[in-house]
């Protein structure tokens, strides 16, 4: 496989993990007996093992220099700030001089918590590069919970929908939704570095609570890609993963589940 550029989110703090005040990406895959925070193996460490040849951007934020100092032993890595946490598209317009000054047509997205993903599931994302201009991994849940969900039609796939959005929607229309966004992606970056450009002058303005009170906030989103993609006639290709492979560590007990998935799996690859 020729080399990829692959852009790497790891901006969070990661605000569910109470009592935790480092990166999430951070947390270790082998934790100590004394606290699931604390050990070796960090998330993002794996991550970065399992993408394929090419340089990596990692989108830093919050404790950069944690990360910086946690994978400053690697080659081919750039730092990319992050000014703001301004979403996930947010982070992937921070990417924009990486993307520019590498040029690898292939391009992964992917974040820095989601290590269990296997090296042969993002070489099969790049891979389906030959016959679509992007491709996103999917999934299917036990419980579709509030995930964003694929939405097909007419033998493609439209867009991504939000649960605030699908959860009221007659039972025949969600039949529509046909898996959920990991949201990790493959792109060719001759097409991706146009929309980036669409995506830096359409930001979502969003309603959060600061410091107790109510404020606009300008946040980009990576799935505006999908729809915006699909609209113009671009072939969307849809890989699925097990939801155990792309499960993301957002909480206490996901970490916990990853801990003892890539135990299991350590052992029987040992």
């Amino acid at each position: 496989m020729s080399e990829v550029a692959s852009v790497v989110f790891a901006a969070g703090r990661g605000s569910r993990m109470v009592g935790f005040e480092g990166n999430k990406t951070l947390l270790p895959l082998k934790p100590s007996l004394s606290s699931v925070y604390e050990g070796e193996a960090p998330l993002l460490l794996e991550v970065l093992k399992n993408l394929p040849p090419g340089p990596r951007g990692i989108v830093v934020h919050h404790r950069a220099q944690d990360v910086r100092r946690a994978t400053d032993h690697l080659t081919g890595i750039s730092y990319l700030f992050q000014p703001v946490t301004n979403g996930t598209g947010g982070a992937l317009l921070a990417s924009r001089p990486f993307l520019q000054a590498n040029p690898q047509e292939r391009v992964i997205i992917t974040m820095g918590d989601v290590p269990l993903i296997r090296a042969a599931t993002y070489q099969q994302l790049v891979a389906m590069l030959h016959g679509h201009d992007l491709v996103l991994l999917a999934f299917t849940p036990r419980d579709r919970g509030q995930y964003g969900m694929l939405e097909m039609g007419r033998g493609r796939l439209l867009r991504i929908v939000e649960w605030k959005y699908w959860k009221d929607w007659t039972p025949e229309r969600q039949k529509r939704l046909q898996g959920c966004n990991a949201g990790v992606y493959a792109a060719r970056r001759e097409t991706l570095l146009p929309y980036l450009d669409r995506m830096a002058a359409r930001p979502h303005r969003v309603q959060k609570e600061r410091g107790g009170e109510w404020v606009t906030v300008e946040e980009y989103f990576l799935t505006d890609l999908v729809e915006w993609m699909s609209e113009d006639g671009l072939s969307i290709g849809v890989l699925h993963a097990p939801e155990e492979e792309v499960m993301g560590v957002d909480s206490p007990e996901a970490l916990r589940t990853a801990q003892k998935l890539h135990g299991a799996r350590s052992g029987l690859e040992g």
